[in-house]
């Protein structure tokens, strides 16, 4: 047997619960597995503020369960890459070629685990405020609403909680649903009836939004029993927000003409979820079931994985080909050094307690404030692998104040350069309160901010035009990370008509208003990024905007991604009347972005 250390035995396409349980079994069973994941590891599920149907846990926020997968996965030796999956090439054959943004895998099986993403229900008005007032995600942007009305189309389950949830921020929810009654369980829907915070309205739709002065004024309702129409709008005469609730469609856009789907676009999966295809399957959301939760989800991964590690062995004795499996990982090294205590104390090992709050932490921050530290093991073992490819060293320039701010930006950036093995540096630069900000400009300079420079010919920090204003942590840390790898070299690799459409663009800078909280923020700040560290001429700072309300107060932002575009001979003024500044939302690639930059 020739062992090939390019090859994997499988590859997973997706890190929500399906494509992270599946990364889990794999590598617990010591099979060589990557998992890709091109936004944030998590999926839908992230979104979502307490769980209480999974399982063994209590209670939890989506976010706090998913970070728990993940761990387990990267304890088990699964690799997580942050990349996005773009074709399947010889995907017949026993080895397949998984193309991604990152380069390619060869592998034996592909397990496709990509979810779905929220449906939109083409009323009017629908795409033309998206991300200024029609929002679909209540996490993401239900603060953007505060002291406001809000309308929650939909009556399944994600519109009964969320509506709910959007009552810590709203003044009052409205709920259209298109039935007599709501489709999920009863004990669902009945916190959203019992609500005297929410109105439903049954077999009611929505036909379209009007905007007004700052926002939506006014929304045109239709009662599907009488078919009358009726003129909408908030009880004060001001502004209100939509929030769409209507279902998912999945992701199978890479597999469309690769494997079967069924008339609604899901994967049709066959005994033990294998595809149409020999050695890919499908788990989660994406795949046709009736059945859409974490639960399901975790378990088709489960299946998946068992099934790729029996096909896995066979393509081993078929072709004589071996990945080079894992033969360590930090649960291996936690059970022999635990084996060994008991050993010596002739005891057998047996778990330390640990009480639910201190549980509850480490699920939230993976241990890390346990021991006084902004990074887990885990995440320092990556952090290494990112740090050992650098080409060259980034300096950090910290402008801060004096601000609880300043002081944990300090101490985040000051870790991370420690962390580092030499490839990062910090430079201070202190500014007194009251340092003046120009919110008008195409770059506000509010503080504090961590800048990316790198040494000139004489050894001095240049910027490169990449800074976060806050701290980059949650979502953003890893768009942050992948920041630092591309201004040091060699970068995320790119096509040659990609690299020259950016070496083209004239001077640009980019403004980007994100939440930590945001999934969608992470691919539209890389993005932008990329662009930045290959032209001198474009910059991209992004701002954390719970810390800087006044930026979503300027912009009237009601929803992140939030995109300020200031291109040559802009005016600084706000309306941008002496040339061209644009302002756009959602989730941006590469091309896409570079698509907006070039209109």
């Amino acid at each position: 047997m020739q062992q090939d250390k390019n090859l994997y035995d499988a590859v997973v396409i997706g890190g929500g619960p399906a494509g992270l349980t599946a990364g889990l079994y794999l590598a617990r069973a010591r099979y060589r597995v990557v998992v890709l994941e091109d936004e944030d590891f998590g999926g839908q599920i992230t979104l979502t503020d307490a769980v209480v149907n999974y399982p063994g846990v209590t209670k939890a926020s989506g976010r706090q369960l998913t970070a728990t997968m993940r761990q387990q996965a990267l304890d088990f030796g699964a690799e997580l890459r942050v990349a996005r999956a773009t074709g399947i090439e010889n995907a017949q054959g026993d080895v397949k070629v998984v193309h991604t943004s990152t380069g390619d895998i060869r592998t034996f099986g592909v397990i496709l685990a990509t979810g779905a993403k929220p449906r939109t229900i083409g009323f009017e008005g629908e795409k033309e405020y998206a991300g200024r007032g029609v929002a679909y995600c209540a996490t993401c942007d239900g603060e953007f609403f505060t002291g406001r009305e809000v309308l929650v189309v939909g009556g399944g389950f994600a519109a009964a909680e969320e509506a709910v949830f959007l009552t810590k921020y709203a003044s009052h929810v409205t709920v259209l649903v298109r039935e007599d009654d709501f489709t999920c369980d009863a004990s669902v829907s009945a916190p959203t009836k019992a609500d005297p915070a929410i109105t439903v309205r049954y077999n009611t739709e929505l036909l379209g939004v009007q905007a007004g002065k700052g926002g939506l004024a006014q929304a045109t309702f239709r009662d599907r029993t009488t078919g009358t129409t009726e003129e909408w709008s908030p009880a004060d005469g001001g502004t209100f927000g939509v929030f769409v609730f209507a279902g998912y469609v999945p992701r199978t856009e890479l597999v469309k003409d690769l494997v079967e789907l069924d008339e609604h676009g899901y994967v049709v999966t066959h005994d033990y979820l294998e595809t149409s295809l020999p050695g890919v399957w499908a788990a989660g959301d994406l795949r046709r079931k009736n059945l859409r939760q974490v639960v399901t989800a975790t378990a088709d991964g489960a299946i998946a994985a068992v099934e790729a590690e029996r096909y896995a062995s066979r393509m081993s004795e078929k072709t004589g080909l071996m990945p080079v499996r894992p033969t360590d990982s930090p649960y291996q090294h936690r059970e022999e050094e635990q084996a060994k205590k008991a050993r010596e104390a002739a005891t057998s090992p047996a778990p330390a307690p640990v009480s639910p709050r201190a549980q509850d932490a480490n699920a939230a921050q993976g241990g890390a404030a346990a021991r006084g530290s902004y990074f887990t093991d885990a995440v320092r073992a990556q952090l290494d692998q990112v740090f050992a490819r650098m080409a060259r060293p980034v300096v950090l320039r910290l402008d801060l104040d004096d601000t609880a701010l300043s002081t944990e930006l300090h101490g985040f950036m000051t870790q991370l350069a420690d962390v580092s093995n030499g490839k990062v540096s910090v430079e201070e630069h202190r500014h007194s309160d009251g340092s003046a900000a120009d919110l008008d400009g195409a770059d506000p300079q509010l503080l504090p901010c961590v800048r990316l420079c790198v040494p000139d010919g004489d050894g001095e920090a240049k910027p490169t035009g990449i800074a976060f204003h806050g701290v980059p942590s949650g979502h953003e840390f890893n768009s942050f990370v992948l920041a630092l790898y591309n201004v040091a070299g060699p970068g995320q690799p790119l096509d040659d008509a990609t690299r020259q459409r950016i070496a083209s663009l004239p001077s640009t800078r980019i403004m980007l208003l994100v939440s930590l909280t945001c999934t969608m923020c992470p691919t539209t700040v890389l993005s932008a990024q990329r662009i930045a560290s290959l032209n001198p001429a474009v910059t991209a700072e992004a701002y954390d905007i719970a810390r800087f309300p006044e930026l979503r107060d300027k912009y009237d932002v009601m929803s992140v991604p939030c995109i300020v575009i200031t291109k040559p001979g802009d005016s600084d003024g706000a309306d941008g009347s002496d040339g061209t500044r644009t302002v756009e939302f959602g989730k941006k690639t590469i091309p896409q972005m570079l698509d907006l930059l070039a209109a």
